[in-house]
């Protein structure tokens, strides 16, 4: 009962500190150490730091540390060459005013889905949309939510071949690839991007009809960094993206399939190849594209050192707090409390594992206020027995890897949400103006998306 008490109350801690704004790399050991105390084991707080605690950080950065690097790397270099900016300026070209809304949640979707960060994304097309959105007289307050659903929703979770870490993190649990479950992830993003849409276009008629109009705001929005006076054209920006999920899609289809990888397993005992390649394919895309985008782009940057360097230190806190929290995850789970907390997660519906993976992944990625973090702590604590029931049930993996992903992608956007809060900063709005709209597109719509995905997965299988 004590373990169970220690458990909820960090929990509660965890969410109640980082809504207030402190670094989960602090927070997360002060409260992994606070469970195993309240617990009553007093001699293993230490133990379980240094041990249980950093073993899973420096594992989790061992797998994921690439893969992080690389996509903020290719995100400022994106940003900064010009290219990012390219491409919004012509989908919003294309479109015009009347399409304000369809054009932000485009432009979003088509940067982050080939591979840019979610936050360089957000930087970058804020001042777009607030000039599209004042040009066609739609409520500012709906911007985060238009910037929110081309960014962390369809192209995060569902599209298959996203370089996303989100769609990353299950390929070593499940040994699958980032293309899982293709048509159902096709299917839950179209749910997500269709419905978001009408959503925030309805929101925009009725303030319409209202006269509310644009709305009066200040002219002290924080600024784009990324905006750059670049001239590049659409077509030669759209080559990395392209890039991006081309060669991944190459890799983990017509090439790793048909090599031999015994002389390779010979040399490394200990790897697991076929729990590598999907990460191998995402690595090697980010790393092609990286270098295509500087070849393209050479003699047109201000300073390519910089913009690499910046891109090096962008990749660190994002990946040490999810390390962190997966630090967390693990001694949570040491804990005796946890086992009757698993168990009872296990059995919401022991004929489909997909339900109890659904509800695990969205309860701690909003716990977390990460999707990433939710995911990996429930992965690395719950992965291997849902890999178990898979079997048992005949549930294909690439089906649990696709609704572990969506399902991580539900709460993650509640209010204490460093994405959330980040995101309404740069808009320079308040949860009060913006977030409900948010929620809907990043919170209902998606779990509405997964129970989708879960249905004509449980009844057609994975396809």
């Amino acid at each position: 009962m004590f373990s169970i008490l220690a458990i909820l109350l960090t929990l509660i801690l965890l969410m109640f500190f980082a809504y207030r704004g402190y670094s989960v790399l602090i927070l997360a050991p002060i409260m992994a150490i606070l469970a195993v105390f309240l617990s009553g084991d007093f001699i293993n707080s230490m133990p379980a730091y240094t041990g249980v605690f950093m073993g899973a950080l420096s594992g989790f950065l061992m797998k994921f540390f690439p893969i992080f690097l690389l996509g903020a790397v290719f995100g400022r270099l994106m940003a900064d060459s010009g290219a990012a900016t390219a491409i919004a300026r012509t989908v919003v070209d294309k479109l015009g005013a009347s399409k304000a809304i369809l054009s932000v949640i485009l432009v979003c979707g088509i940067l982050t889905y080939g591979g840019v960060s979610l936050f360089v994304v957000a930087f970058a097309i804020y001042p777009i949309a607030k000039d599209l959105f004042k040009v066609a007289d739609v409520p500012k307050r709906l911007i985060p939510a238009a910037i929110a659903l081309g960014s962390f929703t369809f192209t995060m979770t569902a599209l298959p071949g996203t370089p996303a870490i989100q769609n990353a993190i299950p390929i070593p649990y499940y040994h699958t690839n980032v293309f899982a479950a293709p048509i159902l992830g096709i299917i839950g993003g179209l749910v997500m991007f269709l419905g978001g849409w009408w959503f925030l276009q309805s929101r925009a008629n009725k303030a319409q009809k209202s006269g509310e109009g644009f709305g009066n705001h200040t002219d002290d929005e924080i600024q784009s960094e990324t905006l750059t006076t670049h001239h590049t054209s659409f077509a030669v920006a759209m080559i990395p993206l392209v890039l991006v999920i081309g060669i991944n899609a190459l890799l983990t289809y017509a090439i790793f399939p048909n090599m031999d990888f015994s002389s390779l397993q010979a040399q490394f005992p200990d790897l697991s190849i076929e729990g590598s390649l999907g990460l191998w394919s995402i690595i090697i895309s980010l790393m092609v594209a990286c270098l295509v985008l500087v070849i393209l782009k050479i003699g047109h940057w201000n300073n390519l050192q910089k913009t690499v360097n910046k891109g090096t230190y962008d990749a660190m806190l994002p990946i040490f707090n999810t390390g962190s929290e997966v630090g967390y995850g693990a001694v949570i789970a040491s804990l005796a409390g946890f086992a009757i907390i698993r168990d009872n997660i296990l059995a919401l519906d022991p004929s489909n594992p997909l339900v109890s993976e659904a509800v695990a992944m969205t309860t701690l990625a909003g716990i977390t206020g990460s999707s990433s973090g939710g995911l990996s702590i429930a992965l690395s604590t719950l992965g291997e027995d849902y890999l178990r029931m898979a079997v048992e049930t005949g549930v294909d993996p690439e089906l649990m890897h696709r609704v572990a992903v969506m399902a991580a992608g539900g709460l993650d956007t509640l209010p204490h949400s460093g994405a959330v809060i980040t995101l309404l900063a740069i808009c320079n709005l308040t949860h009060k103006e913006s977030y409900l709209s948010l929620a809907m597109v990043t919170i209902v719509i998606p779990l509405c998306a997964v129970v989708t995905v879960i249905i004509l997965g449980s009844i057609f299988g994975s396809f």
